[in-house]
């Protein structure tokens, strides 16, 4: 027995029998009503109503009771509707959010204080780690939002929308040599420097490394760390080149820092938003989704809201251009 069958079957009642009428009511086909109603009275195994010919003559006995308790069913339907709606409404809870170092210290703190001036009441809980460790929180039922870049991999168990992309900037001290290069930097150029750059994943994949080895060359990496600000102080103390997200060049660094466009150099990142396939998005969740990747139209929103597969996700924004986060005075600019 399926809920659209006692629908079809109030409809037919509430339009005097008439399945033609109660089919445009439905916006539906007379055939299909037609159908709906067969199915049920054979699985129930009794008549509903009597015929006359290929109209509908009357409600049985039997069916005066199905009729009732079709409409208390339908009832509650609705109530668990309006109450979902209600929930959904809600602006008291909870969201714990978990992401790298770079998203929490230069994509996050404008979204999270807009998002905090429209919902007050709603707790934050922001939990940096590595894309392992977040996937870790994410195991462990610890998060609601991952923040991360690339690693779908290890997030099987979430629903991932594509939200900006980014290219990598080198960052050197004042006067470096590098600087002095009037063309544009390439990677031959970067092979005879120490890098200081992000920690790599366990299974020692990067697409850093890799776009050295495409060149024949091999990456000299000096320093690692999870955290942008580490390695700034460690390429002011000397220690290497530092290249990091484009995000993570900030205005405030350009008093003893030098930043040079990497873009092209490297491939592309695609940063993403994740969430659990069963989760109940409540209104503030889709907010912050919002907030997060604006360039979502309130129509995907809904869509997102609905969709419970990552194929369905992926056809959603197949076509769709991402934002470009750049660095200082750069945040997001169309990408191509």
């Amino acid at each position: 027995m399926k809920l659209q069958q006692l629908k079809y079957l109030l409809a037919i009642v509430d339009n005097g029998l008439n399945i033609t009428a109660a089919a445009e009511r439905l916006y539906t086909s007379q055939p299909g009503v037609s159908k709906q109603l067969k199915l049920l009275e054979e699985e129930l195994g009794i008549q509903i109503f009597t015929r006359k010919g290929k109209s509908l003559g009357s409600v049985t006995a039997a069916g005066d009771r199905i009729i009732e308790r079709a409409r208390v069913v339908m009832q509650e339907v609705e109530n668990i509707r309006r109450l979902a709606a209600d929930y959904y409404e809600e602006e008291d809870g909870s969201l714990s959010i978990g992401t790298t170092h770079t998203q929490a210290r230069y994509v996050l703190p404008g979204i999270i204080a807009a998002f905090r001036k429209q919902f007050p009441k709603i707790g934050l809980n922001l939990h940096q780690g590595t894309s392992e460790q977040i996937a870790d929180m994410v195991a462990g039922n610890k998060i609601d939002f991952a923040i991360a870049t690339g690693s779908q991999e290890l997030f099987s168990d979430l629903l991932l929308v594509p939200s900006y992309r980014w290219d990598r900037s080198i960052i050197v001290p004042r006067g470096h040599p590098l600087t002095a290069i009037k063309r544009k930097i390439t990677l031959h150029d970067l092979v005879e420097y120490p890098l200081v750059t992000y920690v790599f994943s366990f299974n020692g994949e990067s697409s850093l490394k890799r776009a050295f080895a495409d060149e024949g060359l091999e990456a000299n990496i000096g320093f690692t760390a999870r955290d942008a600000d580490v390695i700034k102080t460690y390429v002011r103390m000397g220690l290497g080149v530092g290249i990091v997200a484009s995000m993570a060049a900030d205005c405030s660094d350009r008093e003893d820092l030098q930043v040079i466009d990497a873009e092209g150099l490297f491939p592309r990142s695609t940063t993403w938003i994740g969430y659990r396939r069963d989760a109940v998005m409540r209104r503030y969740m889709i907010e912050f989704l919002h907030l997060f990747a604006p360039h979502i139209s309130a129509g995907q929103l809904e869509e997102l809201r609905k969709a419970g597969t990552q194929e369905a996700i992926d056809e959603l924004f197949r076509n769709r251009k991402l934002p470009l986060r750049g660095g200082c005075d750069d945040n997001a600019i169309a990408a191509a």
